[in-house]
C-alpha cells in the first residue's frame, strides 16, 4: 500500500485547481488517493467534478442556505473528525485560502496528521483584504508541514515567516487544467454562448464579485463596463454574474440593458476556459484568472487595490487598474486602441509554470515521505 493522500476541497477554483492534482496522485506509484468535498460550493463543484471524471470518496454536502464563515468552519472540522476516526491519511492535501481549506488543515493538525498546502505563500500583508483569504493562508502556512508554491516570490513570502522547511516551488496546478479543459474548435455547452459573435467582435471577459468590491467600486465598474461598451462598437463584454444578490442585482440594474453587454449564469469550467480563450482580454477582481488568461496569452487588469499575485504584474501579462471607474476606462482604452501595448502583454512569458505542477508536488511528496523515514 502507498502513501495514502486525502484531498479536501469545497469551492470551484479548488477544484479546478486540486483535480488535475488528483488524477496525478493516481497516476503516480507509491501515491493512494482519496479525496473529500466539503461542498462550500455545490452546483459548480458537481460539474467541474465531472470534467474530470473523479468521485469523491467522501461528500461533506455543507452548503447551506444563509452559511456564515463560522458555520462552514465549525462544520468542516466536527465531519472531518468522523472521518478521522475511521480513516487516517499519512497527508491531508489542502489548497490556497478558502475557509474550507484552513478548517480541513486545521481538523488535520489536531489530529496531527501532515498538511500539505497548494499553492502556498501568496500574501497582500493586509489581512482584511482579501478577507478572509488573507488570514486563511498564512494561518495555513503556520501548521502546514510541506508547501508548495507556485513561484520565487511566493518561497520570499514564507521565508520571511521563518518558513524554510520543505518548501517545494512546482508552479501552479491551474495551468495543469488546461490540457483538459482548452480544445481547439470547442462547441459551448452555454446556450448564450453558442450564439455569440466572436469572428467580428473583440470579446472582453469580465469578472466580478469578490466581497470588498461590493458597493460602490462594484457601481464604478459596471458604470466603466457600460461606458467602453458604448465607446467601442466592435467590442462586446460577457459577464457570468455571480449569483451574490449584492452582486447580481447591480449587474442587471446598470448593464442590463445593452446590447453587447451579456450578462450570462454561471458557466462550466469548460466553457470558462474556452472562453478566456477565445477572449481578447480579461477585467476581473478574481485571483484565479491573473494566473489563467496569461497562459492563455490574454492580457488582464486586476480591478483591485492590491494583489497577491504580483508576479502577474512584474511579468507584464496583469495590471492592476483599481475600482475607480475612469482608470478601469483609461486602462482597457489604451489595450483596445495601442497595438503595440496590447502585444507587450499578450506575448509575456506567464510566470506561473509549464503545466507539471501536479507531477513536482508528487515527487516532492515520495521524497518527504522517504527522507521522513531515514
Amino acid at each position: 500500500m502507498g502513501i495514502k493522500i486525502l484531498s479536501i476541497f469545497g469551492t470551484r477554483p479548488e477544484a479546478i485547481k486540486m483535480l488535475p492534482l488528483v488524477k496525478q496522485i493516481d497516476a503516480t506509484d507509491g501515491l493512494e488517493s482519496l479525496v473529500c468535498v466539503t461542498a462550500q460550493h455545490r452546483e459548480m463543484l458537481d460539474q467541474i467534478m465531472e470534467v474530470f471524471e473523479v468521485t469523491a470518496d467522501w461528500d461533506l454536502d455543507l452548503m447551506r442556505s444563509g452559511q456564515t464563515l463560522t458555520s462552514i468552519t465549525a462544520d468542516v472540522i466536527t465531519e472531518l473528525n468522523k472521518i478521522f476516526a475511521g480513516y487516517r491519511p499519512d497527508l491531508v492535501l489542502v489548497h490556497g485560502d478558502t475557509t474550507t481549506g484552513f478548517a480541513s488543515a486545521l481538523a488535520a493538525f489536531y489530529q496531527q496528521i501532515p498538511v500539505g498546502h497548494v499553492e502556498a505563500g501568496l500574501r497582500t500583508y493586509n489581512i482584511y483584504s482579501p478577507f478572509p483569504e488573507e488570514a486563511n493562508r498564512s494561518l495555513i502556512a503556520r501548521i502546514s508541514n510541506l508547501h508548495f508554491v507556485p513561484t520565487d516570490l511566493n518561497t520570499d513570502n514564507l521565508l520571511k515567516e521563518n518558513i524554510s522547511k520543505n518548501v517545494y516551488k512546482t508552479g501552479n496546478t491551474v495551468i495543469d487544467a488546461f490540457a483538459t479543459t482548452v480544445q481547439e474548435n470547442y462547441v459551448f455547452k452555454n446556450n448564450d454562448l453558442k450564439e455569440l459573435d466572436f469572428a467580428s467582435k473583440r470579446t472582453i471577459l469580465l469578472t466580478a464579485h469578490r466581497r470588498e468590491n461590493l458597493g460602490k467600486p462594484l457601481e464604478n465598474i459596471f458604470s466603466a463596463v457600460l461606458e467602453l461598451a458604448q465607446e467601442f462598437s466592435d467590442v462586446q463584454f460577457i459577464y457570468p454574474v455571480h449569483r451574490n444578490p449584492a452582486v447580481f442585482n447591480t449587474a442587471h440594474e446598470i448593464l442590463g440593458n445593452h446590447s453587447r453587454i451579456h450578462l450570462l449564469d454561471p458557466v462550466c469550467v469548460e466553457d470558462m476556459h474556452n472562453l478566456m480563450n477565445q477572449s481578447y482580454l480579461v477585467l476581473t477582481d478574481s485571483g484565479g484568472l491573473q494566473e489563467e488568461a496569461p497562459a492563455l496569452g490574454k492580457p488582464v487588469l486586476v480591478m483591485r487595490t492590491e494583489t497577491e499575485r504580483p508576479e502577474a504584474v512584474d511579468a507584464g501579462v496583469a495590471r492592476i487598474v483599481g475600482v475607480e471607474a475612469r482608470d478601469i476606462v483609461d486602462a482597457v482604452r489604451l489595450l483596445l486602441t495601442d497595438e503595440e501595448e496590447y502585444s507587450q502583454m499578450s506575448r509575456a512569458i506567464n510566470p506561473y509554470g509549464d503545466g507539471h505542477a501536479s507531477k513536482r508536488i508528487c515527487e516532492a511528496i515520495i521524497s518527504y515521505f522517504d527522507n521522513r523515514e531515514l
